[in-house]
């Protein structure tokens, strides 16, 4: 059977999405990698919030299940809505990678005297997240932020060529873009910067932030039997409760929201994070089951 993989073009995507191709091929499976574009990778807005609703980065690959030219579609599951059409279902989340913003420094302008975020003072960070920008100045109200958007090889270009003192990437896109197959995949060499992950219960990551989700048709059982090995329990529950907390409050891209999921010693914890009226809002609980978190949390941020 071939299967037709719908991704984006960048990198990262084809990265995440030939992986997925080399495991199906192991099992036999002829595949086919087919690239969309967007509505969000077309926009030249500076910041997520200004390109539209929630769903900019995978609407078109969605369209593209439901018309059946693709059979199975590779998601950051941090891009997908939390609510999606009947027609669609997510049959697989793999194991997750490291699910924290990772901040990137000129060494120059590195300051362990800083604390938590070791830049000197009065710093220009880039980033085009609404959530990265404001924890920032929450906790650094001295530095500078602006936007920057582009593919991590071209934000890195711009860390380099000195328009920004640091910039913030997700740590998972670093990773799973340094240990890429792909044949034309950008070498990062970091060597030149200072590399700070950011610890995830303090500068609390985006909703599922790390995890991959495969995502198929609901009628198309075959697929979902086909990728169903794939699916890993405890990523899943861990993400599927930060999506959880997130449709209670409601948000997009727009919104300065963060939520965290982790298994400890067969317990789940969570962490949430959201600006309410100018206002950091922070609260944790911890119990056997993570939507139970979600819920507990819901009541802590949003129904006061």
């Amino acid at each position: 059977m071939k299967i037709r993989i719908g991704t984006r073009a960048s990198h990262l995507a084809r990265t995440q999405s030939s992986a997925v191709a080399d495991w199906l091929a192991d099992q036999g499976h002829e595949t086919e990698l087919v690239m969309i574009t967007t509505s969000g990778d077309a926009s030249n807005a500076p910041y997520f919030g200004s390109i539209g609703s929630q769903g900019v980065f995978v609407r078109e690959i969605e369209q593209a299940l439901i018309n059946k030219t693709i059979d199975v579609a590779v998601h950051s599951y941090k891009d997908l809505p939390t609510s999606s059409t009947s027609e669609l279902h997510v049959v697989a989340v793999p194991t997750r990678a490291d699910p924290a913003d990772t901040l990137l420094i000129r060494s120059e302008q590195a300051d362990p005297d800083e604390g938590f975020l070791p830049i000197q003072k009065n710093a220009t960070v880039g980033t085009a997240s609404a959530r990265r920008q404001i924890w920032v100045k929450h906790m650094r109200p001295d530095l500078n932020v602006t936007s920057l958007r582009g593919n991590v090889p071209t934000r890195i270009q711009k860390l380099r060529e000195n328009h920004y003192d640091a910039i913030l990437l997700a740590s998972a896109g670093i990773e799973r873009l340094q240990s890429s197959q792909l044949t034309d995949a950008p070498e990062l060499n970091l060597a030149d910067f200072t590399c700070v992950r950011l610890d995830p219960n303090v500068f609390v990551p985006a909703p599922a932030q790390g995890a991959i989700a495969l995502q198929c048709r609901s009628d198309d059982a075959e697929i979902g039997r086909t990728l169903a090995p794939l699916d890993e329990p405890i990523a899943r529950g861990a993400v599927e409760a930060e999506r959880r907390l997130l449709s209670h409050v409601e948000g997009g891209c727009e919104l300065a929201f963060g939520s965290f999921c982790e298994n400890k010693q067969n317990q789940s914890v969570m962490v949430a994070m959201i600006e309410k009226n100018g206002q950091i809002l922070k609260k944790m609980a911890q119990g056997a089951e993570p939507s139970d978190l979600a819920d507990e949390l819901a009541d802590l941020l949003v129904r006061v």
